[in-house]
Order: C-alpha cells, then structure tokens, then sequence
C-alpha cells in the first residue's frame, strides 16, 4: 500500500474549523472502514471555502502519519 494512495468517500459536514473538517461518512471500502464520524484536514485552506455545516460533500483523502488529509472535497448529493 503507497504511502501516497488515496481513498473516495461520501459524507455530511458536522464541524467546521479552520482546516479542521469533521464529517459523517459512509463506509470506505478501500480501507474497510465501516461509516463513522472522524475529523480531517484541509489540505488547502481555500478547499473550505463556501462548505457549511450540513452540506453533503464527496471528497478523496489520504493517510499522513496519524491524521487523514483532504485531498479534493466537493459539495455534491450522496449517491444512493
């Protein structure tokens, strides 16, 4: 497993903070994570621009050290 892969997720925006984002996510099978709640990092400040608490988003993040940083996250509605 690289180092520099990355994994697509679907969630909803719990918290927002600076570069800090908390979402609610459904399963990621690449990592065979079952849906749960867990904070993330910005990888870019400008990627929080214009998301808010509530909004659906999908977004790709990858693994650095102990915390899990966002790589691309957009506003989209959550495929069923």
């Amino acid at each position: 497993q690289a180092a520099t892969q990355s994994h697509n997720a679907t969630g909803r925006v719990t918290a927002l903070d600076g570069l800090n984002v908390t979402i609610a996510h459904g399963p990621v099978p690449s990592l065979q994570w079952p849906g749960m709640t867990m904070a993330f990092v910005l990888e870019r400040p400008e990627q929080g621009r214009g998301l808010a608490v509530g909004d659906t988003v999908t977004f790709r993040f990858r693994q650095d050290g102990s915390r899990y940083v966002i790589v691309d996250i957009r506003e989209g509605e959550a495929r069923p």
